[in-house]
């Protein structure tokens, strides 16, 4: 048998590592961690690191259920915390696709000003750190591990990356806009194969119904956020808390037509344990049965 000609493995290679680079950053793009939308709004937003009192920790897993290998993952860690009128944070990120992994790092600052004695305020935030693509030899078998195009992806480095956020906060009413990943905003990659989010932005309101232990608060929410050389995209639910917010149930709707449900317990306002499913979108029907992410939050110095 004759051997493989070495500009077809060539080639195959670099399609592979295209492949593999486009499907794990459109991943990341289609279906965020869902905890970004009502329980740790810091991990789209810098506006919101310290938009609370205490000291937050927050962590987060999802995992694609399939029996695929190399199935999508997820991880966040977020640590923010606010002194006086300003919030300082840390946020990093790592998912995973195939052979590609890309991590992220990035510190914040931001500044939340007070409009009046009505909790009203204007916060802005700044991230900047690093990010870095790599794709992993290990998962690639009879290969040559020695292909350039995969030598010339590892070997970029890290580059220098950053977000921007805007956030107004009231009792009621909070609208919410960011800016991600601003080094793709300002400079393009010769080696950027995946287009990233562009923009994010939302409105939501808070109702509270009843009172005591009988109350119920509902927040309803809509997103919208865009991606570079894809479709703007859509997302609206709302959360629900009861008994006195130990008990949070979340529903949310997909323009990519799926769904996400969650459910949350408050362990005395320190403990935060949140499970969310999502159901496949409409473009990966029958590959998989969607996705499962577990969110943990612990809060030191709550007042």
């Amino acid at each position: 048998m004759k051997s493989i000609n070495p500009h077809i493995k060539h080639i195959s290679l670099s399609l592979l590592l295209f492949t593999s680079v486009f499907m794990q950053e459109l991943k990341a793009q289609i279906l965020p961690l869902n905890a970004q939308y009502f329980h740790n709004k810091y991990l789209v937003n810098p506006a919101m690191a310290g938009a609370g009192s205490g000291l937050n920790i927050n962590g987060s897993f999802r995992k694609q259920w399939s029996n695929i290998p190399g199935a999508p993952l997820s991880q966040g860690i977020t640590l923010d915390q606010q002194l006086g009128k300003v919030g300082l944070g840390v946020n990093v990120c790592n998912e995973k696709a195939g052979g590609i992994q890309h991590t992220k790092a990035v510190a914040t600052f931001a500044y939340h000003l007070p409009l009046n004695a009505d909790d009203k305020g204007l916060s802005f935030g700044l991230s900047f750190g690093a990010s870095k693509d790599r794709f992993d030899l290990s998962s690639l078998k009879n290969s040559d591990i020695n292909d350039p195009s995969i030598a010339r992806f590892n070997d970029r480095g890290y580059l220098v990356d950053g977000d921007f956020g805007v956030a107004y906060t009231s009792k009621g009413l909070n609208i919410e806009g960011s800016i991600p990943n601003l080094r793709s905003a300002f400079k393009k990659e010769d080696l950027n194969y995946a287009d990233k989010p562009t923009f994010y932005s939302a409105i939501s309101y808070k109702f509270n119904l009843g009172s005591d232990v009988d109350a119920v608060r509902l927040e309803p929410k809509g997103v919208f956020r865009g991606i570079k050389n894809y479709d703007n995209l859509w997302d609206a639910g709302v959360n629900a808390s009861f008994a006195n917010d130990k008990l949070y149930l979340m529903g949310m709707y997909h323009s990519t037509e799926n769904v996400t449900v969650g459910l949350g317990i408050n362990y005395k306002s320190s403990l935060y344990i949140m499970a969310y499913y999502n159901t496949a979108t409409s473009a990966i029907t029958g590959y998989t049965d969607g996705d499962f992410e577990v969110n943990l939050k612990f809060n030191i110095g709550k007042k």
